[in-house]
């Protein structure tokens, strides 16, 4: 019988400290994990961001402050988990890389996206030395292989948030992995990757998850664990409602859904390549491998009509009218013309006869420019402040009854959009902001709690 390949991937708070680290490493272990990805440690990426912003701005004490902390916190880590030598040098030559970097910003007082990119990648490529000593330590095994993921992960150009090449990604994996023996194990890194012409790139927020999965496909993984701080998914944010449940096993569908409409438990570029290749995805928690956590597969034994109930806080709400798209055609292709040029996504939309409603992330119009190429398409309208709050499960658009108990339970809360029929596994809302965690409590308890929708 084939051993399984596991491909493993433990986020920033799974590596925060030796402590978690260890834990994961073990963990790795148990699971006979054959391929590790790894995020920066936690809160290393946002401190590397506030290292270019203080660089840029020629804060030389505040960057010299948040460089040596990084690299003194990185320098504890690699002593506690007994490092040797050369993975010391390993480290050592990434802290000048560090210092190197930070001073360039520092000089030019700007940091360009590919510059921002390398800097970046730093996190992750520090803390894959750490966690393969970990690896090593706890499978008493040293054929695991420290690997830097830019010799598979080839991407586009597009820095700050590459797209992978697929075809040049398998056959990169096909030439760089073997795992003929079943003793072979690689530590690699998610969120970075590499141009055609050797140039670091990242994947985006989020990308590690991405990686993981991207690096499951091309290896035909047996399956795809994604170990984090949560014990899997939950039926909504328990930060929100008390009550909230854990979900055992969800549809690639309906995990996508909640990944798009606000669940922070997974990125929603994540699950694209294990569906495409028919992978099951698990998601546990490091902190608490004991608990059962949550099996993401194509199809699912229970098929509730409401499984999860998500919020994505921080909406924005553009209404474009005009009398000329009465009877008129072609005017929604232009307006999301304008989306396009500005490389913007949109989350819900609505049309009457002469108006088009549709929702974005509130930062979206710090961009004047868009704005005003909006107004040569009509009047516009924004209201900031707003949330998306989403129903999220199976058949819902053939389901009689629901609409009507979604407005009862909603009774004394304003409903600003509907957006229900483009799919069976999802009905949104768009709610104030302020209202956003009562509706999402009410609704909680008339669909989940009550069960007699779940």
């Amino acid at each position: 019988m084939t051993e399984p390949l596991i491909v493993a991937k433990f986020g920033g708070s799974s590596v925060g400290d030796s402590v978690a680290i260890k834990r994961s490493a073990q963990l790795a272990c148990q699971q006979n994990a054959r391929l590790v990805c790894v995020s920066a440690t936690y809160g290393t990426t946002n401190t590397l961001l506030e290292l270019a912003d203080h660089a840029i701005k020629n804060n030389h004490d505040e960057t010299q402050k948040l460089l040596a902390n990084l690299i003194e916190k990185h320098q504890k880590l690699s002593t506690e988990l007994g490092c040797i030598p050369l993975e010391l040098e390993q480290l050592d030559r990434l802290y000048d890389e560090l210092r190197t970097l930070a001073q360039g910003i520092s000089l030019l007082k700007e940091c360009s996206k590919k510059a921002n990119d390398r800097l970046l990648s730093l996190g992750e490529r520090l803390s894959s030395i750490l966690f393969t000593r970990a690896y090593k330590d706890a499978a008493n095994n040293d054929l695991i292989e420290l690997f830097d993921v830019r010799n598979v992960m080839q991407t586009t150009s597009h820095f700050g948030k590459a797209v992978p090449l697929l075809d040049k990604l398998k056959d990169k994996a096909k030439e760089h992995f073997n795992f003929q023996n079943p003793k072979t194990c690689y530590v690699t890194q998610g969120f970075i990757g590499q141009n055609e012409d050797g140039e670091t790139t990242t994947l985006g927020r989020g990308g590690s998850d991405y990686s993981a999965s991207l690096l499951g496909e091309v290896v035909g993984a047996s399956e795809i664990q994604i170990w984090t701080d949560v014990a899997g998914i939950a039926t909504t944010d328990p930060r929100v409602c008390a009550k909230a449940r854990s979900i055992s096993e969800i549809t690639f569908k309906e995990a996508a859904e909640m990944a798009t409409f606000g669940a922070k438990v997974l990125h929603p570029t994540t699950l694209t390549p294990a569906k495409r290749a028919g992978i099951p995805v698990f998601v546990g928690s490091s902190f608490e491998p004991e608990k059962k956590g949550t099996w993401i597969k194509n199809q699912a034994d229970k098929k509730p009509l409401i499984r999860a109930l998500t919020k994505r806080s921080d909406q924005s709400l553009v209404t474009i009218s005009t009398p000329k798209m009465l009877a008129a055609h072609g005017f929604l292709a232009n307006i999301f013309r304008v989306f396009e040029k500005h490389d913007i996504s949109v989350d819900a939309i609505t049309t009457s006869e002469i108006s088009v409603a549709l929702t974005v992330h509130n930062d979206t119009f710090n961009n004047q420019k868009l704005l005003d190429d909006l107004a040569e398409l009509g009047n516009v309208k924004v209201e900031k402040d707003l949330c998306l709050v989403s129903l999220i499960g199976n058949n819902i658009n053939h389901t009689k009854g629901l609409a009507n108990n979604i407005f009862k339970t909603l009774a004394d809360i304003n409903i600003r959009m509907i957006c229900q029929g483009a799919s069976v596994h999802n009905f949104c809302l768009i709610l104030n902001e302020s209202e956003g965690d009562k509706a999402i409590k009410a609704l909680h308890k008339f669909f989940i709690e009550k069960g007699d929708y779940h």
